[in-house]
């Protein structure tokens, strides 16, 4: 019972997460998802719904090994495999947020990594958040390349597509998003008078080395 009760609860929070990410504009339409570790499986949205026509009830439970239960017969994200191949690569996500924002989206059709323009890509645990290679939506292909990118990091670019991002919560993984589009933004205006001046190794970890002991909502995470 306290299982169950647990799962309601964690479905509420993710279909406020799923709503706040379209407040934030870092989503729109039916465009992204958003899930959370739960009961030996995760809970994600729904595939071709919009948040505001959610309800918690809608959230669907997935086993690791890809089945959906419950929810109605609702039919969870087409991505729910980047978010499966997540949880079962790193066991400090609790939390995993895909979206199609504006700048983030923007740059990944450019296909390139954002380098170290601002010390502040070092809470994403590297000295640059990575483009994952191009495939299609909904894919194993893509899954893969997203764990490639995301060796060493906890948020990336996926080409022609958009970003996604994880954290020990839903609160963190949302955070993460927003740190990243709003990375995505400073990086897309610092390029227009020409390449922006990047930080040198050296600078880079420094940063690092700072941002392990980084605030509260930072402290003991490491992607």
């Amino acid at each position: 019972m306290s299982g169950n009760k647990n799962r309601d609860a964690l479905a509420g929070e993710l279909l406020a997460v799923t709503r706040a990410l379209k407040e934030h504009r870092l989503n729109a339409g039916t465009a992204g998802n958003v899930s959370v570790r739960c009961d030996g499986g995760f809970l994600i949205t729904p595939s071709g719904r919009l948040p505001e026509r959610c309800s918690a009830a809608d959230m669907v439970w997935m086993t690791m090994d890809g089945v959906a239960k419950g929810a109605g017969g609702v039919v969870p994200s087409s991505e729910w495999r980047v978010h499966r191949d997540i949880y079962a690569s790193v066991p400090e996500a609790g939390a995993v947020v895909h979206a199609h924002s504006p700048f983030a989206t923007a740059l990944a059709c450019q296909r390139a990594d954002i380098p170290p323009f601002h010390y502040m890509i070092a809470l994403f645990g590297g000295g640059s958040v990575r483009c994952a290679a191009y495939a299609t939506f909904g894919t194993e292909a893509l899954s893969k390349n997203a764990l490639a990118a995301l060796v060493g990091r906890s948020a990336c670019l996926l080409a022609n597509h958009g970003m996604v991002a994880y954290g020990r919560s839903l609160a963190h993984a949302l955070a993460q998003a927003i740190e990243l589009e709003t990375l995505c933004g400073q990086y897309w205006r610092a390029c227009q008078p020409g390449p922006p001046v990047l930080l040198s190794e050296e600078e880079m970890a420094e940063a690092l080395e700072r941002f392990q002991h980084y605030g509260d909502g930072m402290r003991g995470f490491k992607p």
